[in-house]
């Protein structure tokens, strides 16, 4: 029921107007704000306040902000069909000649990347200008909508895998396919690696550099933003080189402390892009 309802919504995101489907989504955003738990919404301006140092008043409206846009993220998900038509009227990209030596060099490459305004658009519009790219989802609990969603990243060009399937992952590197993998969210510490982070001790994920090592290949820090006319723009960085020595969990360290580095100076300049209202130093507390 939930897969047909979806598909439903989509296509009344396709045909109707988008300044209306726009204040829709703006709409949903806003009440998003008042219906989550009262307790991850002060998590979230606690987090804004211990990483900005800003005011309560200015946390508070960031933290909202950031919770709110993701209504618009949701319609211009459901809209993929209608924005892969002409992805340049949506996204620019600057940067893309990074991602086109590696493209003639054969190698593909891991692009590290954040919650940061509709990274599933990031990662759809970088198909769309020709990418060859691998979308690493997370497989919902539910099956209507793990199929709904998965069919919208496919249909604007992406490959789609679990991100427990890392052997196919490997299998894609070889073929020369870019690896996206969002870098921002906490993990158990068993698997992480703990940096620094806005000047705070943080349980880090070391899977872009550990599979770079792995299979020799460069790591594209890279981000979406979303311009005040309403497009979006995509900003890669140079390729990160890890290094290969003989001490391997220093090595994930030195790269991961600059892709993390690299994160944190895109959300410090679009702090009200970002998902501050996931719980960032769960594992840091509960150690």
């Amino acid at each position: 029921m939930t897969y047909y309802l979806a598909k439903f919504c989509a296509f009344m995101a396709c045909v109707l107007p988008w300044a209306l489907v726009e204040k829709i989504g703006e709409c949903l955003g806003a009440l998003a704000w008042f219906v989550i738990p009262k307790w991850r919404k002060q998590l979230a301006v606690n987090n804004v306040i211990q990483c900005l140092n800003v005011s309560i008043e200015d946390a508070e409206r960031i933290a909202k902000k950031s919770t709110a846009r993701f209504g618009v993220m949701a319609m211009e998900v459901l809209r993929f069909p209608v924005i892969k038509k002409d992805i340049s009227k949506y996204v620019t990209l600057d940067g893309g000649e990074y991602l086109e030596e590696a493209v003639k060099s054969g190698k593909g490459g891991i692009i590290a990347t954040s919650h940061s305004d509709n990274w599933e658009l990031m990662g759809g519009a970088l198909s769309c200008y020709g990418f060859p790219l691998v979308g690493v989802a997370k497989k919902q609990k539910s099956k209507g909508p793990d199929k709904f969603i998965n069919e919208q990243r496919r249909g604007i060009g992406m490959h789609i895998t679990y991100r427990d399937d890392v052997r196919e992952m490997y299998k894609m590197l070889e073929k020369g396919y870019f690896i996206g993998l969002i870098m921002d969210q906490d993990t158990n510490r068993h698997d992480g690696i703990v940096l620094d982070f806005f000047g705070r001790p943080t349980n880090c994920t070391p899977g872009a550099a550990s599979m770079a090592r792995f299979k020799k290949v460069p790591i594209f820090p890279g981000f979406i933003h979303k311009n005040e006319d309403g497009t979006h723009i995509i900003k890669i960085y140079p390729a990160l080189e890890i290094e290969w020595t003989k001490d391997k969990r220093e090595d994930l360290k030195r790269v991961t402390q600059e892709i993390v580095k690299i994160t944190e100076e895109h959300i410090r300049k679009y702090p009200e892009e970002w998902f501050w209202i996931h719980d960032r130093w769960k594992s840091m507390r509960n150690d």
